[in-house]
């Protein structure tokens, strides 16, 4: 099976999550102020209110980790690596696993990139955020077309597998969900296949931790990277969780305090290193213990929620969006798998006769929405969505001026939410689309920096 939405319904949870800014009131250029409807999720979630609650009753308690005798280090310690039980438990991690602290999800994969075994193969779909395509540059690379259907994936990474050297290592790399259109891929399946041909497969929860659950083992993946600030938590903390032996096996990401046991002299003027073989080995210098808390209390709070019913508000919210956008025939909303494919609450589109980069900024300055515009650093994947040839070179997030010459539209806008999203940001953003579509904007925008933003002179 695929890491499927579970539709079983918790009645107890159908509000929103509260998040920090829930009350935050922006100007708008027409005149007065609205409360911001955060609808860029999948760039970055607002942090639950319950992980910063959490943050502010540990901070006077804030002290060293792994370094101190006193109190206050002896209990950051022990929060510290208490965070790291908590996260194993949310990732239903087997005994044995570990589970490293890192600085986001890029960090992740690329720690696990260093830790590679000499020779590995890597075989990575070329609809791939970024974060998962670009790590492996000393790797010997395998990057897949994009897939049409589940089926297909499947399909065409078994086809890739039966192709290699049998006998060295390889590792497949895919998403759990994409951050473009939010479908959710069939990992469950893809690591049958990895496991069959005698590949690991490291699965990117960047933007499925957030709406579903994801074991470790319930999905026989070999490790899982996310990021906390996608999770509800703030901070810029990450993880990489799964296997320890390839880990083990490396030298350590940093070399530097924490990840040695002992460090000796020699008489020859070098130096001994005895490397831990814990996560501690990748896990050198102070860590970030407010960062890895939030993260543990994000995985505390999703849990305790129920994730079957944050789930089933979550599709609801998706089919409002989706029914909204479909009502509107000049918006062509962006997907591999097709309309039934199951999904988590990201939605990218385009709308004829606009560019991109000019609709979020109306968005945002007539309406007080956020969403984001771009190419969502994941260009080959979203360039094949459009049309226009993915080996195209471009800057991540950079807007377009014009579409391309046969018409077609250089970028993309995305509109995400979750947990803590209110059923009226969504009506206003469908509310807004319809309105920006059949009226045109009310203000005058003018492009600065490569950005499209509202012209001051024109008030």
């Amino acid at each position: 099976m695929s890491a499927r939405p579970n539709t079983a319904v918790d009645t107890a949870v159908r509000a929103p999550l509260p998040v920090l800014g829930r009350d935050v009131t922006v100007p708008l250029v027409t005149g007065g102020e609205v409360s911001y409807a955060a609808l860029d999720y999948a760039a970055s979630a607002p942090a639950l209110q319950r992980v910063w609650d959490d943050i502010a009753a540990y901070a006077p308690y804030y002290g060293s980790v792994h370094r101190g005798a006193g109190y206050l280090s002896q209990l950051s310690t022990d929060l510290f690596e208490n965070s790291r039980d908590t996260v194993a438990g949310f990732l239903g991690c087997r005994d044995g696993d570990q589970v490293v602290f890192t600085r986001s999800t890029t960090d992740s994969l690329n720690l696990l990139a260093a830790a590679l075994p000499a020779g590995c193969q890597v075989f990575v779909f070329e609809t791939e955020h970024h974060a998962s395509l670009l790590p492996w540059r000393e790797a010997r690379v395998t990057y897949l077309n994009a897939p049409r259907t589940p089926a297909e994936a499947v399909d065409t990474l078994e086809r890739a597998l039966a192709d290699r050297d049998p006998y060295g290592p390889a590792l497949v790399c895919v998403t759990g969900a994409s951050n473009v259109t939010g479908e959710i891929w069939p990992v469950r399946e893809l690591a049958a296949a990895a496991h069959a041909h005698g590949a690991r497969i490291v699965l990117d929860a960047a933007q499925l931790a957030p709406h579903h659950p994801v074991s470790v083992t319930e999905l026989d993946v070999d490790w899982i990277a996310f990021s906390g600030h996608k999770l509800y938590a703030p901070f810029g903390s990450g993880v990489l969780a799964g296997r320890a032996d390839w880990l083990q096996d490396a030298a350590p990401y940093l070399a530097g305090g924490g990840a040695s046991r002992t460090v000796a002299r020699r008489a020859d003027g070098g130096v001994d290193v005895d490397w831990h073989t814990t996560a501690a080995r990748h896990e050198a210098g102070s860590p970030n213990v407010i960062g890895v808390y939030a993260i543990a209390a994000a995985c505390k709070a999703l849990t305790e929620a129920g994730f079957d019913s944050l789930v089933a508000r979550e599709q609801s919210l998706v089919a409002a969006v989706r029914a909204g956008l479909a009502e509107v025939p000049e918006v062509k909303v962006l997907s591999l798998f097709g309309d039934d494919a199951p999904r988590v609450g990201v939605i990218s589109f385009v709308v004829e006769g606009w560019n991109s980069s000019h609709f979020a900024a109306a968005l945002s300055a007539e309406y007080g929405i956020g969403v984001r515009d771009g190419l969502f650093c994941a260009h080959p994947l979203v360039r094949t969505l459009l049309g226009s040839d993915p080996q195209d070179p471009g800057e991540c997030g950079a807007p377009d001026a014009e579409p391309d010459a046969q018409g077609k539209s250089l970028n993309a806008i995305r509109v995400s939410f979750g947990a803590g999203t209110p059923d009226e940001h969504v009506e206003r953003f469908v509310r807004a689309v319809r309105e920006l579509v059949a009226q045109g904007a009310r203000w005058n925008y003018r492009t600065e920096d490569g950005r499209c933003v509202p012209d001051t002179a024109s008030a």
